[in-house]
């Protein structure tokens, strides 16, 4: 087994993604090469999407998602599409289906380039978000930051699309909020007993909202998918909008949307949005020692 693989740089609307090619090998991502990684402006991330031989049949492959800080995370929409950008260059298939430790996804690419990702379906149930205290509505709970007479964030929405979250809804732009001072306060909070993912969401219209997160593990981020698609089904459960919308992600560096529908027919939630490609390199999964390919043309690559 050589020391190295092939990886990409890769952004999905601004989350910072390091698609890792793991197939035929049996070791993983270190914690340790993830924290060396993030630490070199360069390859810094907000995911690792290790891809492994598939473990199921059905399944086109096993993705380990790793936070910046060597933590593992559940569920990463923003980096599947990356994942299967380069999967679809490399094969010129469209269709994939993924299994992680949240479960199976199926995502396909479209001819216009974007990707739609099935995110499967939301969990409500307090104890399996989960939440340190039992609520009969998760739609709104009882949590604050602030003074208690006029706090600057309460009552936020709680579920799980495969990793606990939290959504604060706000009646301005969620950029004018401190979130990189409330952000750890609240991911760590006592009331989240395997942390959230935190996020500020403003109601547009009935049909969009405009959001800004804070990744358990990652911090504050450009995107956040999964978090996008928490904020659309707690917007349409808690009545502020219809069951699909266009998500208007504030940090993004670029105008891009995502686009989030959750199904009548079975209740998943399908995001769609776009992937880009930037760059590829080798890196050791051990220590995160890396080397950046030959400049490359512009474009989708394959791994």
């Amino acid at each position: 087994m050589t020391d190295n693989v092939q990886f990409a740089r890769m952004n999905g609307l601004g989350n910072k993604i390091l698609v890792v090619d793991m197939r035929g090998r049996k070791d993983r991502v270190t914690p340790a090469a993830a924290i060396a990684l993030n630490a070199d402006p360069a390859t810094a991330f907000d995911q690792i999407m290790a891809i492994h031989d598939p473990k199921a049949s059905g399944t086109d492959a096993w993705i380990d998602i790793v936070n910046c800080d060597g933590s593992m995370a559940q569920a990463c929409g923003n980096g599947t599409r990356c994942v299967v950008q380069a999967l679809a260059a490399e094969t010129g298939k469209k269709a994939f289906t993924f299994h992680t430790i949240a479960g199976i996804l199926n995502a396909t690419e479209h001819e216009d380039g974007t990707i739609s990702v099935d995110m499967g379906k939301p969990v409500f149930a307090w104890d399996k978000i989960p939440l340190a205290e039992e609520f009969a509505d998760t739609s709104r709970i009882e949590l604050q930051i602030g003074p208690i007479d006029n706090p600057v964030l309460h009552s936020p929405s709680a579920m799980s699309m495969g990793n606990p979250h939290a959504i604060f809804w706000v009646d301005k732009d969620p950029m004018s909020f401190d979130l990189d001072r409330f952000g750890p306060l609240l991911e760590n909070h006592p009331m989240f007993p395997e942390r959230a993912n935190i996020t500020l969401a403003q109601v547009l219209s009935p049909s969009s909202l405009r959001t800004r997160t804070w990744e358990r593990g990652a911090g504050l981020t450009l995107a956040c998918g999964s978090a996008a698609c928490a904020a659309a089904v707690s917007a349409a459960r808690t009545g502020r909008t219809g069951r699909k919308v266009t998500i208007d992600v504030a940090s993004a560096p670029a105008p891009a949307k995502l686009t989030i529908e959750w199904l009548d027919s079975n209740d998943h939630v399908v995001m769609t949005g776009p992937a880009e490609w930037e760059w590829s390199g080798t890196l050791n999964p051990t220590t995160g020692i890396w080397q950046r390919d030959a400049a490359e043309a512009g474009g989708a690559r394959a791994l």
